[in-house]
Parts: C-alpha cells; sequence; structure tokens
C-alpha cells in the first residue's frame, strides 16, 4: 500500500537498536539517531522493578555522519549474569525507549529482553536478504516464531553470513528512498574523480541516475591476452555485476540502504509515489517503457518488505546479532581474482566507490561485531571526514579499511563460533590473473588453525560453503578454464589448489576439534551435508550446512537441473569423486523431509541449528518465508 508523505519532525531513533556483540563482561548496541544520544542504559535481573546495571551512553562512540544523523556504539561493559533472563532499558529525554518505539517488545512485556548464553545451542542463520525479490522476508518468520518461545527458549544468536544489502542490484524504488533518505538526514556529499559526473549533485541530477548507472560506472580496457591485444579495443565494466542499472555509489547511498533495510522509521517520511509522479523522469529525461514497467513490479515488493521491517527491528533488538560481509555488501565478484583487483583498485572512481561500501561496512555491520578490533586512530579518521568530508580526509579513511586485515572474530560460546572473512585476505592465483582467488591465503588460514587448536567443537561460519555442491563446482571449473569465471562466480573453497589442500589439511589435523559444523549461505539454496574420512568414518565428523537466502532464490529450473547431474555423477561411491580434491572425504548428502527427490531446496529460508551438549547438530532446519519448517534428518546407518 502506497503512504503519503509525512512532514513530521525527524524522530530521535531512527534505526535500531541492534544487540550486537554480547558476553558475560560486554553488552553492545547499535543504534541511529537524529541527534547526539544523550540518554540512560539499564539492565534489570528478570523482572525487578530496580536495575543492577547502569550506565550512560558514552559519546567517544558516537560519531556524527550527517547534519541530523549520528552512528551510536554502545559498548557497555559489567558482570551480567549468562543464562538467566534479562530485560534492558534505555531512558531519554524524550522518555523510555519502549514508549518510543513500544512495537519493540513481544507479547505483554514492559522492557525488551534478552538471554546471554553460554552455549550456542540453537543458532539462525541465514544470507542473501534482497528486498525486491518477490518473496515474502525469512527474517519476518523467525521474529514471528521468537515471538512465541520463552525468553530461555530463544536463539542464543543469529548469524548474518554476507549479502545484507545487495550494493550492486538495487531496485528503483529503493534507490529513490535512498536518495530522499540522504536529504533528509543531511548526509554528505562527495566529488569523484575519473568519473562521467563530477560529484553527487551532479549524479542524483542525471539523466542516468535511476536505471541508467551501469553507464555512468568505470570501465577498463581488457588487452592482457594476446588475442585481444589484435583486435580493435573494447572495453570492459570493472564492475562485473549484470544487474547494475542502481549500483550504490556514494557514502551517503551505501549507509542510507542500512537504514532503510533494517528499520521501518524512515519510510514514514519517504514519498514513495514520486517517481511516478514526476513521470519516471531522471533530469526530466523518462526512463525506458522496459524501466516503467520494472518499477511497477518492483514497487509492491518493495511495499511488502517495508510491511515487515517492525519485525526485523524487534527481532535483531532481542537476539545477539552478528554478521560478515560477502560480495554483494560491497559489490558482485568482490576480489575475485587478481585481474578484477588490479581493475578495481587502478580506477579512482571504483576504488571510491569500494571504499565508501567499506566504510559504511564499518559504521553498520563490523564495528559491532567486534568493537575492541577499531583504535583510536580509526574513529579519529572517520572524525575527521564526517566533520570536514573533504576528499583527502575520505581518501584517508578509505585507504584505511583497503589495509584493514581483521574482519574476521570468534564468538566465545560453547562450542565456539569462529567468522570468517573470505573477501579481503584472498589466496592469489600465482598463475593467471583471471583464475580465481582462493578464498582465503596462507597466513589466514594458519591463524584459523590456531583458533581451531584443542577445542572438540567448533561452528566455523564461511559466506560461501566450504563442501559444495560438486557438479555446479565443475560447472565454474570449466568457465575458469574458458577464460570465464565471472559469469558463474567461479569462487568455491575448492577453485584454488593452495587453499583447498590448505583447509582439508586443517580439518585432517589431530589437534583441531573432531566435531566442525561449517555454516554457510551465498549460493541461494539450502542443502546438509555429513562428511567423515573414508578410511576414519566416525572418528570426526564434518557437518556442512547451507541455508540462503533470507530473501533471495536460485532459477529453478537450472537447479533442479544442477541437483539431478549431481546425484547422477557424484553419489557417495562415485569413482568421479576420485579426481576431486576431495577424494579422501566422504560425503553423504541429507535428503529432506520434502515430496520429491530434491536435495536442494529451492526457498527463501533462515536456517536452524539445535546441537546437543558435545556440540553435534540434534536438529538440522530451515523456516521458510512462509513459514513452513523443513528437517533434514540424518541419514540411517
Amino acid at each position: 500500500m502506497k503512504n503519503t508523505l509525512i512532514q513530521e519532525p525527524l524522530p530521535l531513533i531512527v534505526a535500531g537498536p541492534i544487540l550486537r556483540k554480547v558476553t558475560a563482561t560486554e553488552l553492545t548496541l547499535w543504534l541511529v539517531t537524529t541527534r547526539q544520544f544523550d540518554a540512560d542504559f539499564s539492565v534489570f535481573l528478570g523482572n525487578d522493578a530496580l536495575p543492577f546495571y547502569e550506565a550512560k551512553f558514552d559519546s567517544a562512540h558516537q560519531i556524527q555522519i550527517g547534519k541530523h544523523a549520528w552512528v551510536v556504539l554502545a559498548h557497555f561493559k559489567g558482570d551480567f549474569p549468562q543464562d538467566t533472563p534479562l530485560e534492558y532499558q534505555v531512558t531519554t529525554s524524550e522518555g523510555v525507549l519502549t514508549d518510543l518505539i513500544p512495537d519493540l517488545l513481544y507479547g505483554d512485556e514492559s522492557r525488551l529482553s534478552v538471554v546471554i548464553q553460554q552455549r550456542a545451542d540453537y543458532v539462525l542463520h541465514g544470507s542473501c536478504r534482497n528486498p525486491h525479490y518477490p518473496s515474502k522476508d525469512s527474517l519476518v518468520a523467525a521474529d514471528n516464531k521468537v515471538s512465541t518461545l520463552a525468553s530461555h527458549e530463544r536463539p542464543s544468536l543469529l548469524m548474518m553470513s554476507g549479502d545484507q544489502i545487495y550494493a550492486d542490484h538495487v531496485a528503483g524504488p529503493m534507490l529513490d528512498a535512498i536518495e530522499q533518505v540522504i536529504a533528509l538526514l543531511g548526509l554528505p556529499d562527495e566529488s569523484f574523480e575519473q568519473a562521467p559526473i563530477a560529484d553527487t549533485s551532479a549524479l542524483y541530477q542525471h539523466p542516468h541516475n535511476i536505471y541508467g548507472r551501469d553507464k555512468l560506472l568505470p570501465h577498463y580496457i581488457n588487452d592482457e591476452s594476446w588475442w585481444r591485444r589484435c583486435l580493435p579495443a573494447t572495453t570492459t565494466p570493472i564492475l562485473s555485476s549484470r544487474e547494475c542499472e542502481n549500483h550504490l555509489i556514494s557514502f551517503s547511498e551505501f549507509f542510507a540502504m542500512y537504514l532503510l533495510v533494517w528499520s521501518p522509521t524512515l519510510w514514514s517520511f519517504v514519498d514513495r509515489d514520486r517517481f511516478v509522479r514526476n513521470g519516471y523522469c531522471n533530469a526530466g529525461v523518462a526512463v525506458s517503457l522496459k524501466w516503467q514497467q520494472t518499477w511497477q513490479h518492483e514497487a509492491p515488493i518493495i511495499d511488502d518488505f517495508v510491511a515487515g521491517l517492525k519485525n526485523v527491528r524487534r527481532l535483531m533488538a532481542h537476539i545477539p546479532t552478528y554478521m560478515i560481509f560477502d560480495d554483494h555488501d560491497i559489490t558482485d565478484d568482490f576480489q575475485l581474482n587478481r585481474r578484477w583487483e588490479k581493475a578495481a583498485y587502478d580506477n579512482l572512481f571504483s576504488r571510491r566507490i569500494i571504499g565508501n561500501a567499506l566504510i559504511s561496512y564499518w559504521l553498520c555491520q563490523g564495528w559491532g561485531n567486534a568493537p575492541e578490533k577499531f583504535t583510536p586512530q580509526c574513529l579519529t579518521l572517520a572524525r575527521t571526514f564526517f566533520e570536514q568530508p573533504t576528499s583527502q580526509a575520505h581518501d584517508a579513511l578509505a585507504e584505511y579499511f583497503y589495509r584493514f586485515e581483521d574482519w574476521h572474530y570468534t564468538i566465545a560460546t560453547v562450542p565456539k563460533v569462529v567468522v570468517l572473512d573470505t573477501r579481503t585476505r584472498r589466496w592469489r592465483s600465482e598463475s593467471h590473473a583471471n583464475r580465481p582467488s582462493g578464498l582465503m591465503d596462507w597466513e589466514a588460514l594458519i591463524e584459523l588453525q590456531q583458533e581451531l587448536l584443542h577445542e572438540s567443537a567448533v561452528i566455523i561460519v564461511s559466506a560461501a560453503p566450504m563442501f559444495g555442491v560438486k557438479f555446479i563446482e565443475t560447472l565454474q571449473r570449466m568457465m575458469t578454464l574458458i577464460g570465464q569465471p565471472l559469469v558463474v562466480d567461479a569462487e568455491n573453497w575448492m577453485a584454488h589448489p593452495g587453499s583447498a589442500n590448505s583447509l582439508l589439511s586443517i580439518f585432517t589435523h589431530t589437534k583441531t576439534p573432531t566435531t566442525f559444523i561449517i555454516l554457510s549461505g551465498d549460493v541461494h539454496y539450502s542443502f546438509a551435508y555429513d562428511i567423515t574420512l573414508r578410511n576414519l568414518k566416525g572418528q570426526f565428523k564434518i557437518f556442512q550446512i547451507t541455508c540462503s537466502g533470507l530473501k533471495n532464490e536460485f532459477p529453478n529450473r537450472l537447479l533442479r537441473f544442477c541437483d539431478w547431474m549431481d546425484r547422477c555423477l557424484y553419489s557417495p561411491h562415485s569413482p568421479l569423486n576420485w579426481f576431486t580434491k576431495r577424494k579422501r572425504l566422504l560425503i553423504e548428502k541429507r535428503d529432506p523431509d520434502t515430496e520429491g527427490h530434491h536435495r536442494l531446496i529451492n526457498q527463501s529460508a533462515i536456517g536452524e541449528l539445535y546441537l546437543d551438549q558435545h556440540g553435534s547438530p540434534l536438529v538440522i532446519d530451515i523456516l521458510t518465508a512462509e513459514g513452513k519448517v523443513i528437517h533434514f534428518p540424518p541419514k540411517i546407518s
């Protein structure tokens, strides 16, 4: 349903609160406010009348990024009881949080609640949330389920394993809303080099602003091969997304999109009919009939997405939420191979776009995962830029994040959760610049091994599945061999010999865990595998659990074909397995309890994982966006 533009003052809180890193000694909240946040924080034991912990929101962890926009990352330290229902409240000069945003509460609650659980024995996980994909939102289904559970029955944590936004694939109505939010909050302008537009003002007034940005994005001359040099010079897009007509460009666009996918508040101030009322025009030039029809298709899907955002906000205010990026949080195929990196970083325009994505990722995702990793130098660079957003200050902050190699982190639960950065520490191919890079380099894999030593069980979060569908990986390898890795996103753990062999050595090391659980997303379908060594069956187990997407799906006919071919060619006892890097491993695919013979579930869903006291899966489920539970029962021996 379309809304009428509301002409009211902006509320104090426009996004959040989101519970981020939560332990027995720290409790982290992320929110965005329209002015400096002078407020008090209180934690209560159950429904006690008096708090056992009180603190003020520290201005040192607030960054003003626009005239009416402050990012608040409140990092409270104390002694917080574990495995006990707690309630928290925020008191502002305008009233308490739950009066300002009453739909944050479940049932008959009077304050927000959280349980800091020692054991990660019930985990929600998923990735790939595309606002204009024509399905329901699985985070809404998750919130509806949590609303029926008592505090002690709720998930230990929510793990979002990539593509929290689709920066390279934005709906027209979303992009128009983003530009209105930039004006509402007074977010910063910026200028561009090596670009067909001089600055953000020129971008927003350009005839290609909506549904035409692919014509503005940078290109390069691809003449690395001898046969290309024999042909007339042609240019190739640097940013390789096939649907980049509305690719985000400025920092303010990236940041505004986060606010619009996590909170309903600013949507009340967005005129969703503006573009239509203006005759589908950019700078007085009407877009083609094709794009007008695209807008009409996208608009009701965005309306449905917005209707569920109050549920998404409520879920993330009660469940500790952790995140890690994948490519679409930045741009499609981000750092896929050496050729892509060289083209992207040699061009000042694409370099700026990537820097803007990383800055917004830090503010909205990375900072809350591990606040202790971001030094005063980082905060000083950020404040310098946002206080005086010059190109020099902008480049200095972006350069800090280009070089940053500490996005990965560990969650100190039982079992330990190890979250991998598979995007910025790539093992680049030495043989050919066009071959996919390994998802982690040798040093990063050694650090991973150190995290795993002497643990009996561990949960590893890898954006891409470590053990994927072999037939699809074979197709990716074939496309790489003919020089077209970007066509099929040919990045998987087995695509690079060094990272693949190192990873398999880690799994079989005598001092690493005997139980590995790998949570992944990325691929837009869901499946579960049980894996062990062929000659040591039962002595150690790997459980590859993939759930994707939260609001996205794979082309159905293609997936059905790939599923069938994988069953035919790569059954557990197929001789073809001996030609793969996983020949020492026995991989058994769990059959979901659905009709038919499909092992790959192609529905928007969120994963539900229940663990026993030893860290092994008791139940592997997915909760579909429609609210249906699909089980992946273990194989019967």
